[in-house]
C-alpha cells in the first residue's frame, strides 16, 4: 500500500504543488483534523484529495448559534424584506417577532434544548417561523413534505424522533397522524392571533436551558435513510 508520501510524489505536478497548504500566520490548531473512519471507504489517494480540498481557511464566527446571527439582522434591520414566497413577503423584524411567539409557546408544551420539533408542511413563510421558533427553544427541526410523505413515514418520524410538537399549516392539519402524546399547531392560525400589544415578542425569546453550539440543528429523514445535521 502507497502512504501518502510516495502518493504526493506521484501526484500529477498541479496537485503536488498545493498539497500542503500553507496559511499566512494561521495558527497550526486552526487546521481542520478530519476523522478518516468517516471515509475510510475511500483510495489512499482519493483520501489525499479529500483532506487537501476539503477545507479553507477557518476563521472565527461572530456568532456562534444560527439564530443569534438572525436577531442581529432584525434588529439591525426590522423592516427590511427577509422572504419572499409567491408573492407573500414578511420583514425580518416581524418574521423574528413571530419566531418569538412561537418559541414561547413550543415552551410551554414542553419542548426544550435538545428536543425534537417536527415541521410537516410546505416551503412557506410560516415554515420560516417555525424553523426559527425551534432553533430559538434549541431543539432541531425535522422537516417533511406533508403532500409527499404518507400517514405512516410522518408517524414513524414523530416517533423516531419523540417530536411533542408537530408544526404544520391549517390546511395540511388534517394529513398528520394523530399520535398519542403530541399536539399539532397550525403555524399560519398562530400567526394571525394579534399581539398583545405593539411591543409584544420584539424582545429575543430566551430559553429556560442552555443551547449549546454542538446541539443538533435539523434532522432529515429521507426515503430509507435519517441523516443529523449538526
Amino acid at each position: 500500500m502507497l502512504d501518502y508520501g510516495t502518493l504526493s510524489r506521484l501526484a500529477p505536478r498541479e496537485l503536488r504543488a498545493p498539497f500542503v497548504p500553507t496559511l499566512p500566520q494561521q495558527p497550526i490548531l486552526d487546521k481542520f483534523r478530519f476523522n478518516r473512519e468517516a471515509y475510510n471507504n475511500l483510495s489512499a489517494f482519493d483520501q489525499m484529495l479529500f483532506e487537501r480540498f476539503g477545507q479553507g481557511q477557518r476563521t472565527q464566527l461572530p456568532y456562534e448559534q444560527i439564530h443569534h446571527a438572525f436577531e442581529a439582522q432584525a434588529a439591525a434591520q426590522p423592516n427590511g424584506m427577509a422572504a419572499n414566497h409567491l408573492g407573500d413577503t414578511i420583514s425580518y423584524g416581524e418574521l423574528d417577532r413571530q419566531a418569538n411567539r412561537l418559541a414561547t409557546i413550543l415552551a410551554a408544551h414542553g419542548v426544550t434544548s435538545g428536543d425534537h420539533v417536527s415541521l410537516f408542511l410546505r416551503r412557506s413563510i410560516p415554515m420560516l417561523v417555525g424553523i426559527m421558533a425551534a432553533l430559538k427553544t434549541g431543539a432541531a427541526y425535522v422537516p417533511q413534505d406533508v403532500k409527499i410523505s404518507p400517514a405512516s413515514t410522518l408517524a414513524h418520524i414523530i416517533n423516531v424522533t419523540n417530536s411533542r410538537v408537530i408544526l404544520t399549516l391549517a390546511e395540511y392539519q388534517h394529513l398528520v397522524p394523530q399520535v398519542e402524546g403530541t399536539v399539532v399547531l397550525a403555524i399560519d392560525e398562530l400567526m394571525a392571533l394579534p399581539f398583545e400589544d405593539a411591543q409584544a415578542f420584539r424582545q429575543p425569546f430566551e430559553p429556560t436551558t442552555p443551547i449549546s453550539p454542538d446541539n443538533t440543528c435539523y434532522l432529515l429523514f429521507t426515503y430509507i435513510h435519517s441523516v443529523l445535521f449538526v
